[in-house]
């Protein structure tokens, strides 16, 4: 049976394709599914500290990590193997923020954050949802070791809060998706300006050196088109080692390798829709022998769609690239093991006057604070002509998005974690009580935010 040639694909103009590929869009428009499984993580670590297995969660936790390579142990920090809580928060969080910093990049390349107008309003908001809460916490814990924890309720988890926002579906308008997503990529700067600046110990210069020195050749490897993923990975790989040893926490590893990753393809999309018509003219459809049970190409054929493939390989950056596919490892086994690992509060060892200190004062930062500071700063902006309001949002459903931006959980528990961990058994109390008023704070601010924007937002799409 001879084969017809399809017709020719329409390709669309470029101006059209940025703004589909712009990924405030393509993360804005996310299914749940990723928070649910992070959602169903803590819900079982909970049960598990609360339970009889309790002990043996914590002993889970407290597991050396023993991976060795001939001699060398990757995991290995100053000779003592890794514990699975700390290789979880310490190197596969890494990876985390080395996607968040891939996301953070195209933004300030191509999307929200490209242009000061664009970037203006979001980032705004952010600061107002970033100051504010340290604020109200300072106002309930003032003294050390409490005052530790200031900057946890500063976060916003933008999975929790677009899964909270795309439980109204169409109703919300796409505008206010972008704002949500573009004010939560703020906030993550920073929480990765606050992990870089307080949460790291005495500094070793020699690997820290060596690590700039890696860097360097990171920089100079994209500058000189080198467009494997493998080299970004390896090299990052050693980066994130050496800031281990330096005493600079090595999720900012990720970040600074992830800022480097070249944005540009190899072949343009217009180039590509030039060679790849080349390419199907060079396809012999009437050389194709193919029963109901099989079809046997030539070499020719073979060969010619092997470059197809390559080509198109070569028109995806590798910033997409390593972001497309460390994507599904992020939202379905490290932020889920995460929550598995850092969320089993221990509601027996809360003593009931010590709600109204540490717990009080994260639920009051994350539900109040971050409230306030998104919505008054924004709407303060706004009124004194400094930004406009974005289209589809008034001031109705900007309380309701400022709610939601309450939501901190996953960066929340993250810094709880750097603010409480390594100060003695008061610490250990300290960020169980913490954790408490993240998940209160955060499902306050869920639950309230999505009861203001099902009232407010229209009816129809």
């Amino acid at each position: 049976m001879v084969g017809k040639l399809s017709p020719p694909i329409q390709i669309p103009d470029m101006d059209h394709t940025i703004s589909i590929l712009k990924p405030l869009r393509r993360f804005a428009t996310q299914k749940a599914n990723a928070s649910l499984l992070l959602f169903m993580a803590t819900i079982l670590a909970m049960i598990f500290a609360n339970s009889p297995w309790a002990e043996s969660y914590h002993s889970i936790l407290l597991h050396p990590i023993d991976f060795q390579i001939g001699n060398f142990k990757p995991f290995d920090h100053h000779g003592t193997s890794m514990s699975m809580l700390a290789f979880v928060n310490d190197a596969l969080m890494a990876i985390f923020f080395f996607v968040i910093g891939l996301e953070i990049k195209q933004e300030i390349l191509i999307g929200e954050l490209s242009s000061f107008r664009k970037a203006l309003l979001p980032v705004v908001a952010a600061c107002g949802g970033m100051i504010v809460p340290i604020l109200f916490y300072f106002f309930v814990c003032g003294s050390d070791p409490e005052v530790r924890g200031a900057a946890i309720p500063m976060a916003t988890d933008i999975a929790f809060a677009l899964a909270v926002l795309g439980l109204l579906g169409k109703r919300v308008p796409l505008s206010m998706r972008i704002f949500l997503t573009a004010l939560a990529v703020v906030d993550d700067v920073g929480g990765i300006i606050i992990i870089a600046l307080f949460y790291s110990s005495d500094i070793a210069f020699e690997p820290l050196l060596i690590s700039l020195v890696l860097l360097a050749l990171l920089y100079v490897g994209s500058k000189m088109r080198v467009h494997s993923n493998v080299f970004y990975y390896i090299v990052g790989f050693f980066v994130w080692m050496l800031f281990l040893e330096s005493g600079i926490h090595p999720t900012i590893a990720g970040v600074l390798v992830a800022f480097i990753v070249p944005a540009r393809p190899v072949v343009k999309l217009d180039d590509f829709t030039t060679e790849m018509t080349d390419y199907l003219d060079m396809l012999d459809y009437t050389e194709v022998r193919q029963s109901k049970k099989a079809e046997v190409l030539t070499p020719t054929q073979i060969q010619v769609l092997n470059n197809i493939h390559l080509l198109a390989d070569k028109t995806i950056s590798p910033l997409q690239s390593i972001a497309d596919k460390l994507h599904p490892l992020v939202n379905y086994l490290i932020l889920p093991l995460f929550a598995f690992v850092n969320a089993g509060v221990t509601f027996g060892n809360i003593q009931p006057e010590s709600l109204l200190e540490v717990p009080l004062a994260v639920f009051v930062g994350l539900f109040v604070g971050k409230t306030l500071g998104i919505f008054l700063f924004t709407s303060l902006f706004i009124r004194l002509g400094l930004a406009s309001m974005p289209v589809g949002i008034n001031k109705r459903n900007l309380f309701g998005v400022s709610m939601l931006g309450g939501i901190g959980f996953t960066v929340a528990l993250f810094i709880a974690n750097l603010s409480f961990t390594g100060i003695s058994d008061v610490g250990i109390e300290l960020l169980n009580q913490a954790k408490l008023g993240v998940f209160v704070g955060s499902f306050v601010s869920g639950l309230c935010g999505y009861v203001v924007l099902r009232k407010v937002l229209p009816k129809k799409e």
